[in-house]
């Protein structure tokens, strides 16, 4: 039987709670000092109240875009709360951009992953050149299906995708089917098969998996699983970050992360 606690991280991180409000709030200063003139925020992908990104461009012309999903199990947070971790992609002249998205139970898990191919479409519109995309947690699962060739993305943004970044993702959602989170996910058997990359061929593109040390085993699993079943996969296991600070370097021009997401571009 599953451990009810397995995928809970807040409860089990030194001040966890405390993440949230941090991150809205450096958020929040990143877009007040980054230069308006380059930033390209609340823009419309969809119909959806949610369905809206925010770009930001470097100094210059941009490399390319790096399209970053949030986390919070589908049920949580919005594009305004992680603007900060643009920092490190724009440092390397990246274009960035963040999307929101419906949330459950508003939403199913299947209907997310569409409105997530509505917006990379509506992001690559509006930056030439390659694509990297990443996410987080339940991002992480969003940026891997982005590249299942089920997903429905146009050829033309499908081709233009060298990479992919999940952070602490997640590969099989079949465990959260008798977890007390389904209530609001409202995951069938069916829609948990569909929906986990980890049910996928791997992708042309590269792939660069990272996780922390110090993360709930569950997710240290989901992980390793996913880099044993994409064989090409580079698995990072962080030591002593757990599943909230495991993003801190995405903030760093200059991190090993960081250096890993763009060298992605580079295979």
């Amino acid at each position: 039987m599953t451990d009810p606690t397995a995928y809970d991280n807040a409860d089990f991180i030194p001040d966890g709670h405390s993440y949230f409000d941090r991150w809205a709030a450096a958020a929040e200063t990143f877009r007040a000092q980054y230069p308006a003139p380059l930033q390209r925020c609340d823009r419309a992908y969809g119909a959806g109240g949610r369905q809206r990104y925010d770009l930001f461009l470097p100094e210059g012309t941009p490399n390319g875009l790096f399209f970053f999903i949030h986390g919070g199990f589908w049920r949580l947070s919005g594009r305004e709360d992680w603007s900060h971790l643009a920092e490190g992609a724009l440092g390397n002249g990246w274009a960035v951009a963040l999307p929101s998205y419906p949330l459950a139970p508003d939403a199913r898990i299947s209907e997310i992953t569409r409105s997530i191919v509505l917006a990379l479409e509506a992001a690559a519109r509006n930056v030439p050149g390659p694509i990297l995309v990443g996410g987080h947690s339940a991002g992480g699962h969003l940026a891997m299906r982005m590249v299942c060739p089920d997903v429905g993305l146009s050829a033309a943004v499908a081709s233009r995708i060298r990479g992919v970044q999940p952070i602490s993702p997640l590969a099989d959602l079949t465990p959260l089917v008798m977890l007390p989170m389904n209530a609001t996910l409202r995951i069938d058997a069916e829609e948990a098969e569909r929906e986990s990359p980890i049910s996928y061929p791997e992708p042309a593109c590269a792939v660069a998996i990272e996780v922390g040390a110090a993360e709930r085993p569950a997710f240290i699993d989901q992980s390793i699983r996913m880099a044993d079943h994409w064989l090409k996969a580079e698995l990072t296991i962080s030591e002593n970050r757990h599943h909230f600070d495991i993003l801190d370097p995405l903030c760093d021009p200059e991190s090993d992360m960081v250096r890993r997401l763009i060298a992605l571009s580079e295979g």
